[in-house]
């Protein structure tokens, strides 16, 4: 497995992150869209992310018609665009950069969303978000991927994954859900949680690259982010 992910696991670092770690990462690098395409946007929260660390951009939600998210949806100050669940309504390479955070595993076919990003992707365009491995069932989610499954999937829809980090791990998930999803467990959403943490400690003592680490973590993680690169 590690031969199979090794281009796409980082050297820089091996913490524990999320989406918006990484897309701010990224713009601190120069990355500096003028459109963005928020996949399945919910109740539009990223809207304000995106006015804080890309404020010269243009924002676009699109989503579903019904789901418990979008039901939440109560702000006016953005664009918000509804689709069928197959076919984005956007022309062909018309945002830069698109974004989903903890989407996928609630979409009915993931390979030909994953097509439609790529459809309107422009070239070399960025594709950055968060999904699930190791996460029980929520908010009527379908799948959870293998980190090979997903490369394959991306790979299937011509395009190139540049890179996996890991997310909170998935023992904690778990623990979480069957324990009513107490508070403080949220904590280990925005900090190394458990398992990462004896990981991260076992690998430093071995004297392990970030590397290895990244691909000790990702292989129990239970979120992982990930960046995707259209040709």
């Amino acid at each position: 497995m590690y031969n199979e992910l090794k281009n796409v696991l980082p050297e820089d670092h091996a913490r524990q992150v999320n989406s918006k770690d990484v897309l701010q990462a990224y713009v601190a690098n120069g990355l500096r869209p003028k459109s963005i395409l928020d996949f399945g946007c919910g109740d539009g929260r990223s809207f304000d992310f995106f006015k804080q660390v890309l404020p010269d951009s243009s924002w676009c939600g699109v989503d579903i018609e019904i789901s418990p998210e979008v039901k939440s949806r109560t702000r006016n100050d953005a664009t918000f665009v509804t689709y069928n669940g197959e076919t984005l309504p956007f022309d062909e390479g018309e945002f830069d950069l698109v974004y989903s955070n903890q989407v996928l595993e609630h979409v009915r076919n993931p390979d030909m969303a994953m097509k439609q990003v790529c459809k309107v992707l422009t070239s070399k365009g960025l594709f950055i978000g968060q999904t699930s491995q190791f996460e029980p069932y929520h908010s009527f989610s379908l799948w959870n991927f293998t980190l090979y499954g997903f490369k394959t999937i991306v790979e299937s829809a011509g395009m190139k994954l540049l890179e996996l980090r890991p997310s909170i791990d998935g023992f904690t998930l778990m623990e979480r859900s069957f324990k009513g999803r107490p508070k403080e467990y949220s904590k280990y959403f925005s900090e190394e949680s458990p398992l990462n943490k004896e990981i991260e400690e076992s690998a430093i003592l071995q004297n392990k690259s970030a590397r290895i680490i990244n691909h000790r973590k990702l292989q129990y993680c239970g979120q992982f982010c990930f960046v995707i690169q259209k040709p």
